[in-house]
C-alpha cells in the first residue's frame, strides 16, 4: 500500500519540474484564446482600415479592367504581371495582415511568456503507438475539444442567424441600390456578425483557458517518489552526504589528535571537556586551540597529553569556556587572556622547576 501511495501523482510540481516542462515546449495555453485575439485584431485593422483598403482595391480592380497592362503574354510575362497583381495586393492589406500577426504573438506571449522551443516539431515514434492514440481520443481533453467544437458552430450559427433575421427588412431593399452599396451593406453585415461571434466567444475561450491551466496542473504533479528522486539528484543522497560528512570529520579529529602533542598544556574539566592550548610569543598574539573535546574525545586528548609529557591541568570553569566559545585552530578571546595566562605561568613554573 505504501508503495502505490508513493507512486500516486498528488503532489504540486517543483520548480525544477516546472522548467523541465516548460523547455519541453508543454505549457498551459488556451487555443480558443488565441483564436479570439487574432479575430479582434483582424476585425479592429478592419474597422480603422477597412475603408481604405477597400478604396484602394477598388482603384486597382478599375486600372486592371480599363487599362490592361500586360503586353507580353508569353509565361514570363504573365508570371511577372501576377506576381506585381499580388504584391500590390499585399501592400493593402498589410495593416491587415500586420495586426493579425501581432494579435497572434501577444495572445501566446501574455499567456505562457516568450517561449522558443523545438521538442514539440521533434519526430516522436511513440505517437506512432495506436494504443496511447485511442488513449487520447477518449481522454478528457478530447471530450473538451469536441464540446468547444460543438459549442463554436452553435455559438456562429445562432449569431449569425440571428444578424441575418435582423436584417431581412433591409434585404429587400438592396435592389433599389447601387452595386458599390449592395457590397458595402454586405460587408457591413458580415462584419457585424463576426464581432458578435468574437464577444459571444470570449465566454468560451475564458472557460478553455481554465480548463488548459487545471488540465496542465493535474499533468504535471509528481508523485511522493519522484520527489524523493529529484531532491537526491539536485542535492546528493542524504545517506551518501552524511558518510561523506562523518568521513570529513573522523579525518579532522584525527589531524586535531596529530596536533596534541605540540600543545603546552591540556586544561580539563575535569571528565567531561579536554582543551589543548599552545603559545609562542614569537609567531603568535595570543595562545591557540589546539585540540578539544568531550566525553570519550576529552579521554583520547587526555591519554595523549599523559604519553607525551604534556602538563593536564583541572580548572572546570577555562575548560568549559574554551570548549563553548573557541574553535580549533584560533586564538582564544581577549576575555580568557588572565585565565590562560595564569595557567601557562604555573605550567612555565612547573617546567623551570623540573629542569632545574
Amino acid at each position: 500500500m505504501a508503495e502505490e501511495s508513493s507512486g500516486e501523482k498528488t503532489e504540486k510540481p517543483t520548480p525544477k519540474k516546472r522548467e523541465e516542462t516548460r523547455k519541453k515546449g508543454e505549457v498551459a495555453k488556451s487555443k480558443e484564446l488565441s483564436s479570439v485575439a487574432v479575430l479582434f485584431s483582424g476585425l479592429f485593422a478592419m474597422g480603422i482600415y477597412g475603408t481604405f483598403m477597400l478604396s484602394k482595391i477598388q482603384e486597382l480592380m478599375k486600372s486592371l479592367f480599363s487599362n490592361p497592362t500586360i503586353n507580353d503574354l508569353s509565361i514570363h510575362g504573365i508570371m511577372e504581371f501576377s506576381q506585381n497583381l499580388i504584391i500590390s495586393f499585399v501592400v493593402i492589406l498589410s495593416p491587415l495582415l500586420a495586426a493579425v500577426f501581432i494579435g497572434a504573438i501577444l495572445s501566446n506571449v501574455m499567456q505562457v511568456g516568450f517561449m522558443v522551443s523545438g521538442e514539440l516539431i521533434k519526430p516522436k515514434f511513440s505517437k506512432l503507438n495506436p494504443f496511447k492514440g485511442l488513449k487520447r481520443l477518449v481522454s478528457m481533453q478530447s471530450v473538451m475539444e469536441l464540446l468547444k467544437s460543438i459549442l463554436k458552430l452553435l455559438i456562429v450559427g445562432v449569431t449569425a442567424y440571428l444578424t441575418i433575421n435582423h436584417e431581412m427588412d433591409n434585404v429587400s431593399m438592396l435592389g433599389e441600390l447601387e452595386l458599390g452599396s449592395i457590397f458595402y451593406y454586405i460587408s457591413a453585415t458580415f462584419f457585424k456578425i463576426l464581432l458578435r461571434c468574437s464577444t459571444a466567444m470570449i465566454l468560451l475561450a475564458a472557460i478553455d483557458y481554465a480548463f488548459q491551466r487545471w488540465e496542465f496542473e493535474k499533468r504535471i504533479k509528481m508523485s511522493k517518489q519522484e520527489i524523493k528522486d529529484e531532491y537526491k539528484k539536485t542535492e546528493g543522497d542524504p545517506q551518501v552526504k552524511s558518510r561523506i560528512r562523518g568521513i570529513q570529520m573522523e579525518m579532522a579529529r584525527k589531524r586535531m589528535m596529530q596536533a596534541v602533542p605540540d600543545a603546552d598544556v591540556v586544561v580539563t574539566n575535569p571528565t567531561h571537556f579536554a582543551v589543548a592550548i599552545k603559545y609562542d610569543s614569537l609567531n603568535m598574539n595570543a595562545p591557540k586551540v589546539l585540540a578539544k573535546g568531550a566525553g570519550e574525545i576529552a579521554g583520547k586528548i587526555k591519554s595523549l597529553a599523559a604519553k607525551h609529557n604534556i602538563p593536564v591541568v583541572e580548572n572546570k570553569e577555562l575548560a568549559r569556556n574554551l570548549y563553548k566559545l573557541v574553535e580549533i585552530g584560533k586564538e582564544i578571546p581577549a576575555d580568557l587572556y588572565q585565565a590562560v595566562a595564569e595557567v601557562l605561568a604555573y605550567i612555565y613554573k612547573l617546567k623551570g622547576k623540573f629542569s632545574h
